[in-house]
């Protein structure tokens, strides 16, 4: 069973243009990148040759003759005779490139030769990214792939984008969803906020309509990640990084949601740590909202580089890290308990990130003032609070109605409730997340 993903579309428009460059799919583990490949490859190539250079090491030698196109294809063909390069219809497949960043000089030499189209992919790309941007600057184009969003996860479950479309209209319009929408909407997304976006994990739940096995392919996932930070993480100190890795789930249950490494060990300070939330990024473990300085546009720039929260890339992989006790209670009674407001804010920020957005909070040291997001249209900055509770929205009011923040002219609230709008501030349920920056694109235009 192929699940429909958004880089269908993507590698559908990218096959159309005629001044496509090599392309690189970055992503973690385990989301689907070589399952989307190759169901794009069967339906548009006469031949598809892939090389895995973690699973066949031997192709490395490619190379031995140079960079060329006419070398790699000699070397190639000589490694395997039945391959076929035809021209015009082959696409050449470079998977799991971490493990030979060198290939990466060949983009330029296909770039030029034109006569094959070339993708590559790998589930490190991110540590050593540095090395294969040098060696192919220019001759690349690049596409950031995630885990199922919502969006995606509606398609596994039969729901078209005509429903989305309709989800869409109902906030444009701020027409609230009748009863049973919300309660479809709000099962399917309950549902996902257990499972998260692993392709695996949510084809298992589908095919099988239960949740079996999926606690235990979350908890094998943790485990391969801790794998990947002792075979990849190079330079650092690895027990450090997984350390930061296990302390994330019980930092998020706290109401001060700010990374602090004096819980990850005792005196611990920042600078024994150097490096490894970097790592933990690359790698496409976690995703980190940086604090603001101050509240207004331009976002970037405006960080304050020692303060910030750390999220899990899929919220199943923060599911998987709880506790015996707190795995019961979220799946035979669909309690969250203290991580309600952990599970909530990562799916908001993973929505955000998966969007194309980056994340940002604030947080007032003379006062309680603090946002969970924020997000931005052309012209204003827009505060994003995710409410676990049903209780007043005292800083986003603040933020709004206070002449100390012009570039806010309006918030975003996301509850378990329908949707409205009173005093400036759009509320919206939970499970609209993924759509708030084609809302605020809407927004926007008019």
């Amino acid at each position: 069973m192929y699940m429909k993903r958004k880089i269908d579309a993507y590698l559908d428009n990218w096959k159309n243009d005629p001044e496509r460059k090599p392309l690189i799919i970055k992503g973690s583990r385990q989301i689907g990148k070589t399952e989307s490949i190759r169901h794009f490859a069967k339906a548009n190539y006469y031949s598809v040759i892939e090389i895995n250079f973690v699973e066949e090491p031997k192709y490395k030698m490619i190379i031995e003759n140079g960079y060329t196109v006419d070398d790699l294809i000699r070397n190639i063909s000589r490694i395997d005779p039945s391959k076929q390069f035809a021209e015009g219809r082959t696409l050449i497949f470079f998977d799991d490139i971490q493990a030979f960043p060198d290939i990466a000089t060949s983009l330029k030499f296909f770039r030029l030769d034109g006569r094959f189209d070339v993708i590559c992919s790998g589930s490190m790309l991110g540590i050593n990214y540095r090395r294969i941007t040098s060696n192919s600057v220019g001759s690349k184009t690049d596409y950031q792939m995630h885990s199922l969003d919502f969006e995606e996860f509606l398609w596994a479950k039969g729901y078209d984008s005509g429903y989305v479309d309709e989800m869409l209209v109902h906030m444009t319009k701020l027409e609230p969803f009748s009863n049973l929408d919300t309660s479809i909407w709000h099962s399917l997304f309950l549902d996902y906020c257990i499972l998260g976006g692993m392709p695996e994990i949510v084809r298992g739940y589908i095919e099988k309509d239960t949740f079996e096995g999926s606690l235990e392919l979350q908890r094998q996932y943790i485990i391969d990640y801790k794998d990947d930070v002792r075979k990849y993480a190079e330079g650092l100190d690895q027990t450090r990084i997984i350390n930061v890795f296990n302390s994330i789930t019980p930092q998020l249950a706290k109401e001060n949601k700010k990374f602090q490494f004096s819980k990850v060990s005792s005196g611990a300070r920042s600078k024994d740590y150097a490096g490894c939330i970097e790592w933990l990024s690359d790698a496409g473990i976690i995703n980190i909202c940086h604090c603001l300085n101050f509240p207004e546009l331009p976002l970037k720039g405006n960080i304050d580089t020692g303060k910030f929260k750390l999220y899990y890339s899929d919220s199943g992989l923060l599911v998987a890290s709880l506790d015996d006790e707190a795995q019961d209670d979220l799946r035979a009674r669909k309690n969250l308990g203290v991580y309600k407001g952990a599970l909530y804010e990562n799916i908001v920020g993973e929505a955000i990130v998966k969007s194309g957005g980056d994340l940002y909070y604030y947080k007032r040291e003379d006062s309680t003032l603090e946002e969970d997001f924020f997000m931005r249209t052309s012209n204003a900055l827009v505060p994003v609070e995710v409410k676990s509770t049903n209780g007043r929205s005292k800083s986003l009011r603040t933020l709004i109605e206070s002449d100390r923040y012009p570039d806010i002219k309006f918030g975003i609230k996301l509850t378990s409730g329908n949707i409205g709008f009173a005093d400036n501030i759009y509320t919206f349920p939970y499970y609209c997340a993924f759509l708030m920056k084609r809302f605020l694109r809407y927004i926007s235009n008019e």
